[in-house]
């Protein structure tokens, strides 16, 4: 009985900060003055690092359970950092996206709702993402914080990129950095 009230309990906890944090990031995007420039690019490799199992477990057959334990914690909470910058850029890549529909040109329309689409399922999964990691944080030997964000975000950057070289050839567009 006991550790159900406590699973409850982290649930709602976990919940409210996702909801804190959704909500902030859209007041935020909201004061964005330049879309384009509010983009953060992400490293792709580090992200995938992170979220290797492969590396949890060599990490975990390699260092003693409490050195792990907080190896694991540090590792998740850069993930954590990777996913919100990943929300934060889908919430700018609706907006850009909002504003391409209202295009004269059938195809960067079109690109333009396939951007949203990719957008707002990224978004989604972000906040399942970040619940995911939050749990694990508490219990950092769980597989919770298997994310599959990267490849929605490589989705979602493919159509950005699509939608860029449709509205201006000239104009790169990059999600990810390259090191």
């Amino acid at each position: 009985m006991n550790l159900a009230i406590v699973i409850v309990v982290a649930a709602a906890l976990a919940l409210g900060i996702i909801l804190r944090l959704a909500v902030s990031q859209s007041l935020q995007a909201k004061r964005s003055i330049g879309l384009a420039v509010s983009i953060r690019p992400i490293d792709i490799e580090a992200f995938r690092n992170l979220i290797n199992p492969a590396e949890d477990d060599y990490l975990r057959r390699r260092l003693p359970a409490n050195r792990f334990r907080a190896v694991r914690r540090e590792r998740l909470r850069a993930m954590a950092a990777y996913v919100h910058v990943a929300a934060s850029n889908a919430v700018v890549l609706v907006r850009v996206g909002e504003a391409a529909v209202a295009s004269g040109d059938a195809r960067v329309a079109g690109a333009a709702r396939q951007l949203v689409n990719d957008a707002l399922v990224l978004r989604r999964n972000t906040t399942v993402a970040l619940a995911r990691i939050y749990l694990a944080l508490a219990w950092p030997n769980s597989g919770f914080a298997a994310v599959r964000v990267v490849e929605r975000y490589e989705q979602l950057s493919g159509a950005a990129m699509l939608l860029g070289r449709l509205q201006n050839p000239a104009v790169p567009v990059r999600l990810s950095a390259r090191l």
